[in-house]
């Protein structure tokens, strides 16, 4: 068993670095510095003489190629540092359960259980060292488990004499809050091809993920007394209650999974004065994102004609795009890691993504960047965990993907 890959995560689950939605500075929050600092340092003291944390936040650092592999691509894996801000008041204790039993588990004294009902991987994970936070914080698994990761490959590359070519190595603040290729330098970072490492359970391989947007509704209302109200009141809430009402029911987070789309009331205020809905809209087919936007923008139009124009105003910001359209054409990055889990008898999960990566914006930025698994599990919450093995699969994954690249 290899500690070092367990150790450097233990270390860092316990540095806060909640980024903030908040938040107009880059990086959002001054903790994720305190993390990107350590990262640099230990990347300088393996060999990484490069190694450094430019001012926004961003840790950049490479490996030169051994000599015979200079002609190889440059490889890249990005992982980011924050994590999100929900359940992350206090600092993260992990805790580690040796030989779990795949059944339910108590964690700490918190009042919440792991269990099989609502996370039905849990016998599989039977045998081996689990590890949550104690129920109170999240644990950080996302994606500190990629950052020591990757460090752990750098390492092993550094003194295990194996050939490969320059490999680059950066990670990113503020990927939580959908910034984290906002300031990334693909050039200085110098990789042809990367990967990020930031999913789930290890041997999972994707490159779809959605086409996404924000969009925010705001209700301007007209406010007089209820007496004399008639056909003079515009009650801003309950033109809110309207739009929301228009959208289609099933097509919600909670009723859909794959590759269906969906919008996703995430914020809602309101009075008879004024009012405000935020959605979310994924989709991974472009077309029906666009149909997606298009009805909104109806919905805003319909509103208008009806309580007169002002009314309703609709804001839609584009956050990502699916990385596919850049990664089908050069498919070798997922047959390379396809073949690579499969020769560690592991069976290979490519799937889409029901969210985002930085590699989805960095796949558009010139960078193509699918993205692996990391063993970890329910992110985002208290009932975060994640595997010692699984960690430790996921690094000999990412060495055997460098050996193939290094041919």
């Amino acid at each position: 068993m290899d500690s070092k890959v367990t150790e450097r995560f233990l270390r860092y689950a316990e540095v806060l670095t909640p980024s903030s939605e908040e938040s107009e500075t880059v990086p959002t929050s001054e903790c994720q510095f305190t993390l990107a600092r350590l990262l640099a340092e230990e990347m300088k003291q393996m060999g990484i003489a490069d190694a450094e944390v430019d001012d926004k936040c961003y840790v950049y650092g490479s490996i030169p190629a051994t000599p015979g592999c200079e002609a190889r691509p440059a490889l890249g894996f990005i992982a980011h540092m924050d994590t999100v801000a929900d359940f992350a008041e206090h600092p993260v204790k992990p805790v580690l359960h040796p030989r779990y039993d795949g059944g339910e588990l108590p964690l700490g004294d918190s009042g919440r259980t792991l269990k099989i009902k609502d996370f039905p991987h849990l016998p599989s994970l039977a045998g081996r060292t689990l590890i949550t936070s104690d129920g109170t914080t999240i644990l950080g698994a996302d994606d500190k488990a990629g950052v020591a990761e990757i460090l752990t490959m750098a390492e092993r590359l550094l003194t295990e004499n194996r050939p490969h070519g320059k490999i680059c190595i950066g990670f990113t603040p503020d990927e939580e809050v959908g910034a984290g290729a906002d300031h990334f330098d693909v050039k200085r970072f110098g990789a042809d091809f990367a990967y990020t490492v930031d999913g789930g359970a290890e041997g999972e391989i994707e490159y779809e993920n959605f086409n996404a947007a924000s969009a925010v509704f705001e209700v301007r209302g007209f406010n007089v007394h209820p007496g004399s109200a008639k056909d003079v009141m515009i009650n801003a809430a309950l033109v809110a209650m309207e739009i929301n009402g228009s959208l289609p029911p099933q097509e919600t987070p909670e009723h859909t999974e794959g590759y269906e789309g969906f919008y996703h009331l995430t914020d809602m205020s309101g009075s008879v004065e004024k009012a405000r809905l935020s959605y979310i809209v994924r989709d991974h087919d472009a077309a029906n994102f666009e149909r997606r936007l298009e009805t909104l923008r109806k919905i805003a139009a319909r509103c208008n004609a009806a309580y007169g124009e002002g009314t309703v105003t609709l804001t839609i910001r584009e956050q990502y795009r699916n990385m596919a359209e850049k990664i089908r054409s050069c498919f070798h990055l997922i047959e390379n890691a396809c073949k690579v889990v499969e020769e560690l008898g592991i069976v290979p999960r490519v799937q889409p993504i029901r969210g985002g990566t930085d590699g989805a914006r960095l796949s558009f930025m010139g960078l193509p960047c699918p993205n692996l698994g990391t063993g970890g599990y329910a992110f985002h919450g208290p009932y975060e965990h994640i595997t010692v093995e699984g960690m430790e699969r996921s690094v000999q994954i990412l060495l055997g993907i460098v050996e193939v690249y290094a041919k």
